[in-house]
């Protein structure tokens, strides 16, 4: 290789099968190799994971627990148990650092690696890749699915190719064909909205988003135009960061009966917000913006948003808001899940550590 070849970094992308529901498998035998939802139940929350099984029904997660059931009728609901999920986390990322200090979680189940230096002296990130999956099943007891690139973005949607308990690898001579294949639908960061209005906008595949000009993907979809237009290329510079700093804190809680009362609701907020007080005290940040998040009974999704001249991290302060957003504006229907989150916090300021955010059912 000459002095003047191109040097890449070597990203790796590790992604847990159907985490949640994989622990309870392993844990549980009698649940192994049979339709499981996380969360939810036959008439309540929403789906946190669902198993293999289930998923041939299409149950997924953030779906309704009854929408599960109907799709499939001997679904197994069982409560998250988070503590558990925390505890087989820890010793997967255990296992990361052992390769490399550069591991950048995005949550308990999956994680970026940069392999370009590793601890381990071994030039291959996709030999690296299979060796640590195989730790992790023979360790921890569950599979393991990564994608291998030179960027965080290639190598997110490849650990997606081969699920589950494979790998994929695209190396830098196949990146741009990759891309171009690919339907539009499964380039991360393109949700099920953007991705209906690419499919107007006559973009199905990479090679179609390709093809459009950067003016174009600006005027349709304004910041992330240059987002699109640069990724599709390959073009991802994003470095792998050990420290993510925390954007926001929030609470939120799923409710057994739908409320219609207001008074009802300011109670229940009063609850959440003692649990947000608590996140945010353990981790000394506080924050300026307060968001009220409404989940109607028909599962359609408010928010509603105050942003303050000073920090706040008191619970009466963050309910003086919550009551106020509250108020705003009459409610259209029953209610099924409300949740407060803080936003704009002083750990932006200050380089705080990052909470670990765990969703109530």
């Amino acid at each position: 290789m000459s002095d003047d070849a191109p040097t890449y970094r070597k990203i790796i992308h590790i992604d847990m099968d159907a985490f949640y529901a994989s622990v309870e498998q392993m844990d549980n035998p009698s649940l192994r190799g049979k339709p499981l939802a996380v969360g939810g139940s036959e008439n309540r929350g929403v789906v946190a994971a669902a198993s293999y099984e289930a998923r041939k029904f299409g149950v997924r997660s953030a779906i309704s627990g009854v929408l599960a059931k109907k799709y499939c009728p001997d679904i197994i609901f069982v409560r998250p148990r988070f503590d558990r999920y925390k505890e087989i986390s820890s010793k997967i990322h255990k296992i990361f650092h052992e390769y490399t200090d550069l591991v950048e979680p995005l949550s308990l189940d999956e994680a970026y690696l940069d392999v370009t230096q590793n601890k381990k002296g071994n030039p291959s990130a996709s030999l690296l890749a299979q060796e640590i999956r195989s730790r992790i099943l023979n360790e921890v007891g569950l599979t393991a699915s990564a994608g291998i690139s030179v960027n965080k973005f290639v190598a997110k949607i490849a650990s997606d190719i081969n699920k589950p308990n494979g790998q994929k690898t695209v190396n830098p001579d196949e990146i741009i064909s990759f891309l171009e294949e690919l339907p539009i639908r499964k380039f991360y960061g393109v949700g099920k909205v953007t991705t209906e209005k690419m499919y107007q906008l006559g973009i199905f595949t990479g090679l179609d988003l390709k093809s459009k000009s950067l003016e174009f993907l600006e005027k349709h979809f304004g910041k992330s135009g240059a987002f699109y237009y640069s990724v599709v290329r390959g073009i991802h510079n994003s470095e792998v960061k050990p420290h993510r700093i925390t954007k926001s804190v929030a609470a939120e809680h799923t409710f057994d009966v739908n409320l219609s009362s207001e008074i009802f609701m300011l109670e229940q907020l009063d609850r959440i917000a003692v649990s947000l007080e608590k996140r945010l005290k353990r981790h000394d940040v506080s924050g300026k913006t307060v968001t009220l998040k409404i989940k109607y009974s028909d599962f359609t999704q408010q928010t509603r948003s105050k942003t303050l001249p000073y920090f706040i991290s008191d619970k009466s302060l963050i309910m003086e808001v919550i009551e106020e957003l509250l108020y705003q504006e009459k409610m259209k229907d029953s209610v099924r899940l409300l949740g407060i989150s803080l936003s704009n916090l002083s750990n932006e300021e200050k380089k705080a550590v990052v909470v670990q955010l765990k969703f109530e059912f």
